[in-house]
């Protein structure tokens, strides 16, 4: 998405004749390269139930509207976004490293902006995360502390657990409930948690204030990534 095999991802997307078994036949192809599996990776994202890519994961099979592996392929849309990216492309980096040596590196930097989704591990919650990632332990109280010295605006997106919100209380962080879909389109609560600089707004206000924040750094001539 980033180099020279955005313009080849693009085609690939835009020219793919969605059926299940086309699907079945291209996701069961060994990718000869880095491009091929880039395809395979955003097209098993499309058509798996929730976007999920763990082992095991099934294909959609009614999804939204009775278009099985359709429902969620938007060509276009994905094609726009692939573009957008590639257009930014020198102001992304990603770092494959233990996450709280970035953290730490960064976290007296005001105009820093932080929005971080761990795997959701948590005691107390349904600790989604271990079935779904490889790498899914995490210190969630070193990360709660974290978030709390951050001389920038921070976001953290959790479990709706009673663990999390001890956390949350303890390093003075707020913490508010938020509606989402699952993948049976039933209605959960999770969190979003912010530290002291959008105390006492609403989550829409916050996520909305979050939101413009994040839009001003990626103008600056360094945008930061982590993974």
């Amino acid at each position: 998405m980033l180099g020279r095999n955005a313009s080849w991802l693009i085609k690939e997307i835009l020219n793919f004749e969605m059926c299940r078994e086309a699907v079945i036949e291209r996701l069961t192809q060994s990718p000869k390269n880095h491009r091929e599996l880039a395809f395979q990776t955003i097209l098993r994202n499309r058509v798996q139930r929730g976007g999920i890519l763990a082992p095991g994961a099934s294909l959609m099979l009614n999804g939204e509207n009775g278009r099985g592996v359709a429902s969620r392929w938007y060509p276009e849309t994905l094609a726009r976004r692939i573009e957008h990216v590639r257009s930014i492309a020198e102001r992304i980096e990603f770092h494959e490293c233990d996450a709280f040596k970035i953290v730490n590196r960064y976290s007296k930097d005001s105009h820093a902006v932080w929005f971080i989704d761990p795997p959701y591990t948590a005691r107390g919650g349904k600790r989604a995360g271990s079935r779904l990632y490889t790498h899914n332990e995490v210190d969630h109280s070193s990360l709660f502390a974290a978030a709390a010295a951050a001389a920038g605006s921070v976001m953290l997106t959790y479990d709706d657990a009673e663990k999390v919100r001890r956390l949350s209380e303890r390093y003075g962080l707020t913490c508010q409930s938020i509606p989402m879909k699952n993948t049976h389109h039933e209605i959960l609560e999770e969190l979003a948690i912010t530290n002291e600089r959008v105390r006492g707004e609403s989550c829409k206000a916050a996520a909305q204030w979050f939101s413009n924040e994040l839009v001003e750094v990626c103008r600056e001539p360094s945008l930061f990534s982590l993974r």
